[in-house]
């Protein structure tokens, strides 16, 4: 008799991709996609409509007052958003993306700024805008200092270590909002020039997100304890100001059309301020959760430790 002895067969199996997985690679895209007809639809409404317009304009006329101190921060936020400035953070934001040998996220950063920018300025050169209110000027939509600060303030969120993305957001936030807010108070943008500017910044951001993913992919992490507060800490915030805003909005559109004097100009700067208040608030609560989300950077080994 021969013996005969038994080899172990082993069997490779590629890795599947779960529906979970695939909708945490792709979901980005969604995001991409709303934003983009975010951005359409408040070029629409305000705009493209004769009370949208109104309303805009009213806000940005509205901002013509004096108070010292207000006076002192948005103009110290708006010196310091200077091109070189925000240049040189996107530079060192890329360079820490290296040195954490994320090579994917330094490009992703690269991608928010030049894309946002250069969208930016190219709708801004291209769109006309049509008279349908008594305050000629020529095209201001979209902001280009919103524009520069949000995706500044993106790149620095999505190159921290996942368990800062939270707190680095609710800075970037803050910073982002007082310098939209400047914008008006100067009377450089309106409104909703900034609102488009930061749906702008959150499509091109959610495109490089995808393009992280794709390269990357794996199950969604769980987000930290910091990164959820920070998301209900930023849900408050714009709960209360799309409230104002709403109701703002209302009444300065029954000012312009129904009863002439029924608000005051700073009533409808306040009105417009709540507003990129609450856009602000829903671009970093979505972008701080599509960041903090993304699989861990050392992804476990088959023998159960880490890479």
């Amino acid at each position: 008799m021969t013996a005969v002895a038994s080899r172990p067969v082993t069997t490779t199996t590629a890795p599947v991709r779960t529906p979970g997985r695939t909708w945490h690679t792709v979901s980005p895209l969604l995001v991409a996609a709303l934003a983009a007809g975010g951005a359409y639809a408040v070029h629409r409404l305000f705009v493209g409509t004769p009370l949208g317009q109104a309303i805009d304009t009213a806000a940005l006329r509205g901002g013509d007052f004096d108070h010292p101190r207000v006076s002192e921060v948005l103009t110290r936020t708006l010196d310091a958003t200077r091109l070189a400035s925000l240049a040189l953070v996107c530079v060192l934001a890329a360079a820490f993306g290296v040195v954490r040998r994320r090579l994917d996220l330094a490009l992703a950063a690269v991608f928010v700024v030049v894309a946002a920018n250069l969208i930016t300025q190219q709708l801004k050169a291209n769109l006309d805008r049509p008279l349908l209110d008594d305050f000629p000027a020529p095209n201001s939509w979209p902001s280009g200092h919103a524009t520069a600060a949000a995706s500044v303030a993106f790149v620095l969120v999505l190159v921290f270590p996942r368990a800062l993305r939270g707190m680095v957001g609710v800075v970037g936030a803050a910073y982002v909002a007082i310098v939209a807010v400047a914008t008006v108070w100067a009377e450089w943008h309106r409104p909703s020039d900034v609102i488009a500017a930061l749906l702008i910044v959150l499509a091109c951001g959610s495109l490089a997100v995808f393009g992280v993913r794709l390269g990357r992919p794996g199950p969604q992490s769980r987000i930290h304890l910091p990164n959820r507060l920070v998301i209900v800490a930023l849900a408050v915030a714009g709960a209360l100001a799309t409230a104002a805003g709403v109701f703002g909005m209302a009444s300065v559109a029954l000012s312009e059309r129904a009863l002439p004097d029924l608000v005051s100009g700073r009533f409808a700067f306040l009105t417009g301020t709540a507003g990129i208040v609450a856009a602000t608030a829903a671009t970093f609560i979505v972008w701080v959760r599509l960041t903090a989300a993304e699989p861990a950077d050392r992804p476990a080994t088959p023998s159960g430790g880490t890479a």
